[in-house]
């Protein structure tokens, strides 16, 4: 890979001296760099080019910031078959999974072909109101009803493949993909699910019942959240960005996306090495 697309978040501490390793270090392996307007001004090197251009032009993306920032470049890509490499600026990132001290080495693995793939499922959501699709938009972390204007509760109804499965009186429902998990819906009592699982999450927030539990839906299936009953509008975000906002009897679809995100990490890199630092994981003490 020789066209690397550069998305970056400059405000991070130490970006100006990344930048300039990063230039560099491209210069002595003849990468070719794409920057946006933002992250090219501070490579000398760098042609800069709109996002819309990114899918077109490169061959992989470096996302250099946190977690946003790759959600971010994920939006960018927008579907299109182009990994993506998270170069972490700051404390340690789920989906960053190479510190910015390791920069060098990899610019060295993705120039040489030796990073390795890890496919991520993405979802689709479409909003329906009056049962007529509107927006559209792509998931790689999470869906959320919720956050409106009052602080009533809301009732909520859900069907998978069409079946009613019952109605939710709460403060609004989290739908994850695996990525997604250790997120919002972790925070709110959600499961774990290891990336590669052909899974959805689905999390009730603050839910006005003790009996409910989280549960694990089958990607392959088609997820249908309707607002029954709400005092306010509630608004639907996708990976943290507000998308719609939606009163009752709107309702949103969810279904695996046939184009999934493609990460590169370097050899030997560990999902639940990251896992285990990132939640304190510290085992027995005996």
């Amino acid at each position: 890979m020789k066209k690397i697309g550069i998305i970056a978040n400059p405000k991070r501490p130490h970006a100006a001296d990344i930048f300039e390793r990063l230039d560099q270090k491209a210069g002595e392996l003849g990468l070719t760099l794409f920057a946006d307007a933002n992250s090219g001004a501070h490579l000398p090197s760098a042609t800069v080019i709109e996002f819309g251009a990114f899918a077109q032009t490169v061959e992989a993306v470096l996302a250099m910031g946190g977690d946003g920032t790759v959600l971010f470049a994920a939006k960018v890509l927008d579907g299109a078959d182009i990994p993506i490499l998270g170069i972490n600026l700051g404390s340690l990132g789920f989906l960053t999974g190479v510190s910015e001290d390791d920069l060098e080495a990899a610019l060295d693995a993705l120039a040489a072909g030796k990073c390795e793939s890890d496919v991520r499922a993405v979802a689709d959501c479409t909003v329906l109101h009056k049962g007529k699709a509107d927006a559209t938009c792509r998931v790689l972390n999470d869906a959320v009803l919720a956050f409106g204007g009052s602080s009533q509760i809301v009732k909520l109804d859900m069907s998978i493949n069409g079946e009613p499965i019952t109605s939710f009186a709460c403060d609004g429902m989290i739908v994850t993909t695996p990525t997604g998990s250790t997120g919002h819906s972790l925070s709110a009592g959600g499961p774990i699910l290891q990336p590669g699982s052909c899974a959805f999450g689905v999390s009730v927030i603050c839910p006005h019942t003790l009996s409910n539990r989280p549960l694990i839906i089958p990607d392959s299936s088609v997820i249908e959240i309707t607002v029954r009953h709400s005092h306010k509008a509630l608004v639907f975000s996708a990976d943290g960005q507000d998308v719609e906002e939606l009163n009752e009897g709107d309702a949103v679809r969810i279904t695996r996306s046939d184009k999934p995100v493609t990460f590169l990490h370097l050899p030997g890199y560990s999902y639940f090495s990251v896992l285990s630092q990132k939640l304190h994981w510290r085992g027995s003490s005996l």
